[in-house]
């Protein structure tokens, strides 16, 4: 495993994390007990960044049930990881809410500390913003949390350029959590810059599409009938055959590069300047393992002035989450 220095604050993780996400929901049935050897084989393997959230595994399994997995799984190996969790989603009434509030929060670290088993947590996001809480008050009621012993660094997700300027302003923020890869790059307009300029590290959440650019899937007719995919705009009917037709070139790089598509993906963003780090998420350790395998590709010019210009931001169809997701972010192309 390679590692790298998330952020100015110098907080160093494995080059490839895990989004723990798919461990619990959203991409289909996940045998908790299969997600748990997962996750101990990722640490075994070097990975040393480990993503949850309060918000998942709320829906099939109870409030938090992710959380509560990690934490289980990483009983007498948590001091060989940077655990990550996030705070702000709340799942009401079949759908998801942002709460800022000091309360909230304040309730909301002590809980996951529980359910994880620990008493800090190294890095402690903002799951969403609340755009009736000024971003300075949200991020000064986190770092009372770094104060108190409670969290080590701190991090936003899916906010704007200018939110987290003013964020920066307040407390350092370690680390920006977003959807980046080939299919999604609007970040780079703004936000990488910015993000660059102040010191703060990008994680790189769906670096794979949801899956798309592993070059697997053809159609959804075989996922599970709960897979939030089939209601995805880019997995859609009309938008499927387009994209597949930008997967199908990625293919044939990585033929010519000779990694696996998912391997290309990856190796794409490692890439960038230091400091962006994707999580993909997997429930299988052959996925996982494929995936690690991503920090020994190199991509010369040649094959990344070919992926830039095959992958240009208004190339993609569909939008790159549901009407409801996008709602609660700030930047939502």
């Amino acid at each position: 495993m390679q590692y790298r220095k998330l952020g100015a604050m110098g907080l160093w993780v494995s080059a490839i994390g895990l989004g723990c996400m798919a461990l619990s929901e959203f991409y289909g049935r996940a045998d908790p007990m299969s997600c748990a050897r997962t996750l101990r084989h990722a640490v075994s393997r070097g990975i040393t960044l480990i993503d949850t959230a309060a918000s998942y595994g709320a829906l099939r399994y109870g409030e938090a049930a992710n959380e509560t997995l990690v934490g289980k799984a990483l009983r007498g190996i948590r001091d060989s990881v940077v655990l990550a969790t996030k705070f702000g989603v709340m799942r009401h009434r079949g759908r998801r809410v942002v709460n800022n509030s000091p309360a909230y929060i304040r309730r909301s670290i002590d809980k996951s500390l529980t359910r994880l088993g620990v008493d800090h947590v190294d890095l402690y996001y903002a799951h969403r913003r609340d755009p009736n809480v000024p971003i300075e008050d949200l991020v000064g009621e986190m770092a009372k949390l770094v104060t108190a012993g409670k969290v080590r660094h701190l991090g936003l997700s899916e906010v704007c350029a200018e939110t987290l300027r003013r964020a920066n302003k307040e407390h350092q923020i370690t680390a920006l959590q977003s959807e980046y890869s080939l299919l999604t790059r609007q970040i780079e307009r703004d936000v990488l810059p910015v993000a660059q300029e102040l010191g703060v590290g990008v994680v790189a959440y769906a670096p794979m599409g949801r899956g798309l650019l592993a070059g697997r899937m053809r159609s959804v007719d075989r996922l599970y009938r709960k897979d939030l995919r089939r209601s995805h705009p880019r997995f859609r009917p009309g938008s499927l055959p387009s994209n597949l037709v930008l997967v199908d070139q990625v293919k044939a790089i990585a033929r010519d590069i000779g990694c696996t598509p998912a391997q290309l993906a990856l190796a794409w963003l490692l890439s960038k300047p230091a400091g962006v780090v994707p999580i993909p998420g997997t429930s299988k350790i052959r996925h996982l393992d494929e995936n690690l395998a991503a920090v020994d590709v190199r991509l010369n010019d040649y094959h990344e002035s070919l992926l830039n210009k095959i992958f240009q931001t208004d190339g993609v169809v569909g939008a790159r989450n549901t009407p409801a997701a996008l709602a609660l972010m700030e930047w939502s192309e």
